[in-house]
């Protein structure tokens, strides 16, 4: 019975997934070219280390975390929030010198901010250049009048397209337009890149395809010894949409106003304040109790599911097929299928939740004259714990 429920939890688990090779030659570019210009300006922290900063709060010197950071996806450099806009953009300025394709697209995707805009202006130069595709002899497909209304609506207004088709082989021109006087500005398809259809329809499926290219929340994993301060949160003010001292004043101000109305609320007021209270935080510091007693914390946005703690703790454990529960204060049990976020389970912004072995499971192992791994979690996380202060 062991052994199955094991065949079933890996037969359950999927295979990461893999960037194609492209995107490690990227990442690979930009951050020599970020070294190389770091090295230029004189500055003494090379990017692309992923070293946790030491925290820098006021006030504060035993914070549960130093802050909330993110991963550059090009990059891995790691970044405080205030960062994080600025050093993407110069990762993919950087990267133009050596994909000047694939950094347009990145730019289109990721720098202009209306969804719907970016999908209409897409979709337009894909029809662009399906037409050349098609009507590869038709002359008019090769010419893009720059001040044409289309253009300007759905092209113009999104930046990095003037890149994307500078980039493909098309050029600025200035030509006569009939019944009238000056010349009009178009993009012109330089003969080379017609001579090479196929790299056009490939252009045209990266910028279909592609996604905004985003920072990554970093969790800044961390492993402690046992301690009885295991349920004690000190927050930097990251964690918080309001600042620290909104927060409190607003606690306050519950506290006190809740005697009297409660009896008052009807059922929309108390959905209506539970919905402002989820939104409050937008980050939250979760840690989980091992059987040892060791504290295993990572960093989680409140409106990410159940199911990515699941699999986060599964990531560090040494036998991950085990199924296992997690519970909540209480005793209450958090479901791995259930499609709840944590700010829906009141995980926010801190929580101190607890480890067990699936019971059953557990039990049929030792049925069978075995034991679990008395170490549970990984050597080389073990070689890095902590002590909570």
């Amino acid at each position: 019975m062991a052994a199955a429920a094991a065949l079933a939890r890996l037969e359950q688990k999927q295979p990461r997934a893999r960037g194609p090779a492209s995107q490690d030659a990227i990442r690979n570019q930009v951050r020599k070219e970020l070294r190389a210009e770091a090295t230029v300006s004189g500055s003494l922290e090379a990017p692309g280390t992923n070293m946790m900063p030491e925290p820098k709060e006021e006030g504060s010197t035993h914070l549960a975390v130093p802050g909330v950071y993110f991963i550059c996806p090009l990059t891995g450099a790691l970044l405080r929030k205030d960062q994080r806009d600025s050093h993407v953009r110069e990762a993919i300025a950087l990267h133009f010198s050596a994909d000047p394709v694939a950094a347009s697209i990145m730019k289109i995707h990721t720098f202009n901010k209306d969804r719907e805009r970016v999908k209409l202006g897409v979709d337009t130069i894909a029809r662009y250049l399906d037409n050349i595709h098609l009507h590869p002899e038709e002359e008019k497909y090769r010419k893009i009048k720059l001040q044409n209304k289309v253009f300007q609506e759905r092209i113009n207004c999104l930046e990095g397209t003037h890149e994307f088709f500078e980039a493909i082989g098309f050029q600025k021109a200035l030509l006569a337009v009939p019944d009238q006087e000056g010349p009009e500005e178009f993009y012109v398809l330089s003969e080379a890149a017609l001579a090479q259809p196929q790299s056009l329809e490939r252009h045209k499926e990266q910028l279909l395809g592609a996604e905004p290219l985003r920072a990554t929340l970093a969790r800044q994993r961390r492993i402690f010894r046992p301690s009885a301060l295991a349920s004690q949160f000190d927050l930097p003010a990251d964690f918080f949409s309001l600042t620290a001292e909104e927060v409190k004043r607003e606690q306050r101000l519950r506290s006190e106003a809740v005697e009297r109305l409660s009896v008052l609320r009807t059922k929309a007021m108390r959905e209506k304040e539970e919905q402002r209270e989820m939104r409050k935080y937008t980050y939250t510091l979760l840690r989980v109790r091992l059987p040892d007693g060791c504290l295993l914390q990572g960093t989680f946005y409140a409106r990410e599911r159940v199911a990515v703690l699941y699999g986060f703790v599964r990531e560090a454990l040494q036998s991950d097929w085990l199924p296992f529960e997690l519970l909540a204060s209480g005793g209450q049990k958090l479901s791995e299928d259930e499609n709840l976020a944590f700010n829906e389970c009141g995980l926010v912004p801190s929580a101190l939740l607890t480890f067990s072995w699936d019971a059953a499971v557990l039990e049929d192992i030792k049925a069978a004259g075995a034991d679990p791994d008395s170490s549970i979690l990984k050597p080389e996380l073990l070689s890095a714990i902590e002590k909570l202060s």
